[in-house]
């Protein structure tokens, strides 16, 4: 019975990062990547997301809820994982374990940048436009610390989402599992481009 309900469990926390999680991440990159175009531009695209109806109860039920149980669970896969990678040094090895680091590093970047954000919003003390983000990015250290977060939330769900249809049985041959392996890779590539142009854009202006 244990062994039934973990395994539920981890088919549950594959599609949770996949479905809405990684969604979220891509669609939030993306509105945030208006800011490239103008201020104008992004103030509105977030103040169209941030006036949905109903959108806190979308952001609890839809982001924070499977982020929560997405992140206690992938905790618990760190350390309870045995990574080989010193003695099988293969690509696969490398990203098992790339991706349980990139998990922890996710989870204290998005937890800063709720706080940095939803958080100040909340209380009063801030906007959701561009110079919210354009004040957060004038530091050198907080610039380097969102470029890190990103990338490594884009490689956490690009790397996922070859785990997610390899074991919901999409990809089950080799060839087919080599497929989605370049196809996560311009995924990530793709992706990581609109996040940290953005970030550069806040931080520069350029």
């Amino acid at each position: 019975m244990a062994e039934h309900r973990e395994y539920f469990y981890r088919r549950l926390h594959s599609l949770l990062g996949v479905v809405p999680i990684g969604i979220f991440l891509v669609q939030h990159l993306v509105i945030n990547h208006f800011a490239v175009y103008s201020e104008e531009s992004f103030n509105k695209a977030a103040g169209f997301m941030h006036n949905l109806p109903f959108v806190l109860a979308l952001e609890i039920f839809i982001i924070y809820l499977p982020i929560l149980f997405h992140a206690i669970l992938g905790v618990y896969i760190v350390f309870t994982a045995k990574n080989n990678v010193r003695r099988y040094g293969f690509f696969r090895n490398w990203m098992f374990y790339l991706q349980r680091i990139t998990g922890i590093i996710t989870l204290v970047f998005i937890a800063w940048h709720v706080f940095e954000t939803r958080v100040q919003v909340a209380l009063g003390n801030a906007e959701v436009d561009y110079s919210l983000m354009e004040g957060i990015l004038s530091s050198p250290v907080m610039f380097w610390f969102y470029i890190i977060g990103v990338v490594s939330a884009v490689f956490h769900f690009a790397n996922g989402l070859w785990g997610f249809l390899v074991s919901w049985g999409f990809a089950q041959s080799p060839r087919s599992q080599k497929i989605v392996t370049y196809a996560t890779l311009i995924v990530f590539l793709v992706v990581s481009y609109i996040g940290v142009r953005t970030l550069i854009q806040f931080a520069y202006g350029v």
